[in-house]
């Protein structure tokens, strides 16, 4: 668990500094980018408690350098880890209904976010609930999910 903690520390210092020198930077007002980040998950929630995970998976950059940490460790990429989430929700009754809580918002930069919260799962199967901390970077105008540590 230290060594996740370690890995996501790590890549999170490592995304701030590419994120903050490879775009165009747009200047997002804190109140403007937490609402619309606000929004935006809001939607996945929904999207992922009608069990559409590729809509739900919109939130999050499709690229391979999108990086997602969870109980099975480190994944790389959109396509690996929508397989993932297909893999492990392979049903309704596996998604279920999802809720966020949305706890804490550090604007990191002029287009970064830094949001930490909690999801919960009520589903058939048995429920489920956690925390998360994502990293988000508005890209052409739309904030996606461009780090998430899961647990």
């Amino acid at each position: 668990m230290k060594a996740d903690k370690n890995l996501f520390i790590a890549v999170l210092a490592v995304l701030i500094i590419t994120a903050c020198n490879t775009q165009k930077v747009t200047t997002v007002n804190y109140q403007t980018g937490k609402q619309e980040i606000t929004t935006m998950m809001m939607q996945q929630a929904k999207d992922w408690s009608n069990g559409d995970l590729e809509a739900f998976m919109q939130g999050y950059i499709k690229s391979d350098s999108l990086k997602f940490v969870g109980s099975s460790g480190l994944t790389y990429g959109w396509q690996q880890t929508l397989d993932n989430y297909k893999k492990g929700y392979p049903t309704k009754d596996h998604t279920g209904t999802l809720t966020f809580k949305l706890r804490d918002f550090d604007q990191l930069a002029n287009d970064v976010f830094l949001v930490i919260g909690e999801f919960h799962l009520q589903r058939k199967v048995g429920n489920a609930n956690g925390m998360f901390s994502i990293i988000l970077k508005r890209i052409n105008g739309e904030w996606k999910i461009i780090a998430d540590h899961s647990s």
